[in-house]
């Protein structure tokens, strides 16, 4: 882990990166790889339900207005607020955090407008997994604008 990396995560992903197995379960990477582009398409189509198993209860969204809820991110999506034209996500960089959790980074670009404002691209995604009653559901999503 670089210090620029760890200058970003909050406490709580830092204790579990110190004590995380080697991230070279390769089936693991490719599942949560999977979802996560699963979500991507989910997104562009606007289909709230599949949020619905995806989120994990406590789930937290982060983006310019800050902290979001599973909650607020499900009635978001059901507003039809943003409209997907298109999207390319790259750059994969996954680690295993521990035994239940797993960190995904990636660069993404999309045409997108919500509200009539286009969403910024190129960014940063981060996105983690939990392991929760037997199903990887995301905790934790953040995307931060890139340098073009």
């Amino acid at each position: 882990m670089t210090r620029a990396t760890a200058a970003v995560l909050p406490a709580f992903l830092l204790a579990a990166c110190s004590s995380a197995p080697p991230s070279d379960d390769g089936s693991l990477e490719s599942r949560i790889m999977e979802l996560e582009r699963e979500s991507w398409m989910a997104w562009k189509a606007q289909d709230s339900a599949f949020f619905e198993g995806f989120l994990a209860e406590d789930h937290t969204e982060l983006g310019r207005g800050g902290p979001a809820t599973r909650r607020d991110v499900l009635g978001f999506i059901r507003s039809g607020a943003c409209k997907v034209e298109s999207y390319a996500i790259s750059d994969f960089r996954f680690t295993r955090l521990s035994e239940s959790s797993a960190m995904l980074v990636y660069h993404v670009r999309q045409s997108t407008q919500c509200a009539g404002s286009p969403v910024p691209s190129p960014a940063w995604a981060t996105s983690v997994f939990a392991l929760r009653d037997g199903r990887w559901r995301n905790v934790l999503y953040q995307q931060i604008p890139a340098g073009r």
